[in-house]
Order: C-alpha cells, then structure tokens, then sequence
C-alpha cells in the first residue's frame, strides 16, 4: 500500500494570477531580511529627493500637520512629526525591548561566556565614538554642542543586518551572531543614553504613576497572564504617564518589553502530547471534514499556547516596524534641505563629529575593543571568525542611521545644527555600509583553520 501523499490544502478559492504574482513576490520580498534596510535607504532617499525639490514647503508642511489624540476637555495635540517620533517610535523600541528581553534571557546574551566579546565590541563602538565627537567639539565647536555626543554612539541593526544579508554566503553565520549581539548590546547602550542623558524636566508625580503602571504589568506577567491585550492597555498608561513625566515616551516602549512573559504557556512535552491526540482522531476520522477543520482549528490553537507571548508579539510586529513604522520615521526626518555652502556644510563641527565619530570611531573602537577583550582574557573571540571578520563588521557598526537619528532630535530639537547633525549621519550611514560591504566581501566566508581562539 502506497504512503499518502503529503499536500498542502489550499484554502479558500484561489487568487486571480496577476493578484497570486503580487502577493507571492511581496511574501519573497519580506522574507529576505535585507528588506527592511532597503526600504529604509528608498524612504531616506526619497525624504532628501522631496526636501530639495520645488515642493520644499509641501515637505515641511506635511509634517507640521497638527492631528488631535485623545478626548476633550483635554485632548492630545501634536504635529505627524512628533506622533511619528514619539508615538510609532515606542512601537519600534519594544520591539527592541523584546528582540533584548529574548536575548538576555533565552538568546546569546544569556551566556557570560558568549557574550563579553560583542559586549566589549559594542562598549568600544559606543564610548570611541563619542570620544571623537567630543573632542572634535572641543576643538573646533562651542559647548553647546557637546550635547550631541550621544549621535555616533548607535549602530542601526536594520540596516547592518540588511547589508549582511546582501552577502549571501559569503558572510559566515557567526558573522551575522557577532553583529545581531553587538547590535543589541548597542541598543541597551543607546537607550540608556536616550534615558539617562536626553530627558526633558522631570515631573516626579507622572513618572511614579507610569513606574506603578508598569509594575501592575509585570505582576500580570508572574500570574502567567499570555493575553497580549492586558499588556496593550497598560502600555497606553504608561506611555501617556511618561509622556507627561519629561522622561521620553519611548522609553516606555523598552520597560513594557520587559513585562512581557518570555515562558511558554504550554510546554514542549504536552503540546506535543496533546498534537498527537488531535493528529489522532482526525486520521482516525478522515472521512468527516467537520473533524478535519476542528482538528485544524486545535493545532492552531495549540501551536499558539506553545509559543510564548513575547515570541508571538515580536513575531506579529516586526514586519510593521521594519516595512511601515521605521520607513516612515526616515520619510520624516531625513529630509534635510542642503544649502549652496557646501564647504560651511562639510567643515561645521557637528557635521565633522557626527561623521567621524561614525565612520571612524566605530570600527576603530569595535575591532580594539574586541582585540583588547581577547588579549585581557576577558572575551573569547569565535573560532569560526578571523578578525579580518570582526573589522568588516566594525565598519557595518558605523551605519547609525535610526537611533542616531532619534538622539539627533532629542539633542538639537528645532536647532539649526540639527540639518548638519543629520547630514553626518547619512553621510556616515552610506560610506560605512558600502566599504563594510566590499570589505566583507573581499574577505569571503572563513576557511578552515582561520580564527582559532588565540592562545594566552
């Protein structure tokens, strides 16, 4: 007797072909995890495109559109810019919050061992930029402009991660483990910086309402509570509570993450226990679609209990954050209208801070960082990667185009240096990533023998 044939059903009638091409290309296009970045550059591009176009105006105006949040007697006005950054923006920093959560829990961060070398990497990446803006500050700028160093000090995981994906095989899978570690390492960093260091007056009141709201959320987590909506409407709260407290609503973002349940309702061993009493009966009573479809519908369910709520959310909102939220966010702010001086423009001191404390702070600080690390006994670098591996991804690191681009706006609000901070940025952003790429590229995947542990 022949074995049954395993065929995906088809359910529902089927797509139009021109409707079936489109949606498969698009399912192809948001598998490839160079996706994200590459639409990031299109929205960066076509903000520059637009804000040096006849339609200038149109630009600035769009998003000075002012839209009301919230009910009367005292409802919410803010401009699509600030909605963007401050409302959309929490979104993307929990999804940070989870990618980290996830990481320090379950991931690479979870084993000391593991994690001191893209640890001592992502500190070198971070502290040997600011150091080069500072001092460029020092040297040439005025102390009010010392408080942009927090600008280089972030490394934007969309788009190394993209660039990367663009090597294919070439990039040994170590490689992408060491970047996606740093890269998480240097969020953490960044959003102490953004916490820390760039947070408005204090109102004391507010923020202690927004701290009792979160630590409602995280009792709701000790009672296993997977729901997601609970979560949803204190999230709300906290992030009204802190919008209100001086500290930066996205923060909210990062704490909610952490209130997250990272265990599973339904573990591994009675998921697969209860999937075979459901696989069961439906071959038992093959003949009875009524079966089939309940069936269908317990697996579903079951799978759903199996995966912890933190995996779900993170699983549900990355596709918005890397195809909607984090694009619009470069639509609105890296149109950055370039003046006829081009040589006041390339030798102002923020632009030359930002740009060299990129371009050059990070891979110089990542790769002796990482060195110092290996040579101190304190970090064991990777057998699998040369350090020719770790410089090119040092040079990835420079590509600081979302967070900087936060901090930037935090540091100059409505400041007329905040065109020239975000100029470095990109100009930055783009030489880093094109010779991380050609770098990475050169140097191929690793060979065997390459980048044993060095003996101390």
């Amino acid at each position: 007797m022949a074995a049954p044939s395993l065929r995906r059903e088809r359910v529902g009638p089927p797509l139009p072909r021109p409707l079936q091409y489109i949606v498969t290309s698009f399912q192809r296009f948001a598998e490839l995890e160079a996706s994200g970045g590459l639409l990031i550059l299109f929205s960066a591009t076509l903000a520059m495109i637009w804000a040096n176009s006849p339609w200038e105006e149109l630009y600035h105006r769009v998003w000075e559109t002012e839209l009301v949040i919230g009910f009367e007697p005292r409802p919410l006005i803010m401009p699509l810019e600030k909605v963007i950054n401050d409302a959309l923006m929490t979104v993307f920093f929990f999804v940070v919050g989870l990618e980290i959560k996830r990481e320090v829990t379950v991931g690479e961060l979870s084993s000391p061992r593991r994690v001191m070398f893209p640890l001592m990497a992502a500190v070198g990446g971070m502290a040997m930029p600011a150091l080069i803006y500072v001092t460029v500050m020092l040297v040439f700028g005025t102390p009010e402009y010392l408080r942009g160093w927090g600008i280089p000090v972030a490394t934007d995981i969309a788009f190394a991660l993209g660039v990367l994906a663009l090597l294919g095989r070439r990039a040994p899978s170590a490689l992408k483990i060491f970047l996606t570690t740093l890269a998480i390492a240097d969020d953490i960093g960044g959003i102490l910086v953004i916490a820390l260091f760039y947070t408005a007056e204090l109102n004391v009141r507010w923020l202690l309402v927004g701290l009792a709201v979160f630590g409602m959320a995280m009792l709701l987590a000790r009672a296993r509570i997977h729901r997601p909506w609970p979560y949803f409407l204190l999230g709300l709260i906290v992030w009204w509570a802190f919008l209100q407290s001086g500290v930066h609503a996205t923060i909210a973002g990062v704490l909610m993450a952490f209130a997250i349940p990272v265990r599973r309702f339904l573990d591994r061993e009675e998921f697969i226990k209860r999937s075979q009493q459901v696989l069961y009966e439906m071959r038992e009573h093959i003949e009875h679609s009524s079966v089939y479809r309940s069936g269908l519908a317990t697996l579903e369910a079951l799978a759903e209990q199996a995966q912890s709520t933190l995996q779900r959310l993170e699983t549900e909102l990355h596709p918005w954050v890397a195809f909607v939220i984090v694009p619009l966010f470069a639509l609105a702010n890296a149109g950055v209208t370039v003046e006829g001086d081009t040589a006041g423009t390339l030798s102002h001191p923020v632009f030359l801070g930002v740009l060299l404390g990129l371009f050059v702070g990070k891979p110089l600080g990542i790769t002796l960082m990482s060195w110092l690390g290996v040579r101190l006994g304190l970090a064991e670098r990777p057998a699998s990667l040369a350090w020719r591996h770790v410089f090119g991804v040092g040079w990835l690191g420079g590509i600081g185009f979302t967070v900087a681009l936060f901090i930037a706006n935090l540091a100059f609000p409505g400041h007329e240096v905040l065109d020239y901070a975000k100029l470095g940025i990109l100009g930055a952003s783009l030489m880093a990533g094109l010779i991380g790429y050609g770098l990475l590229f050169t140097f191929g995947p690793q060979v065997k023998g390459v980048g044993q542990p060095e003996q101390k």
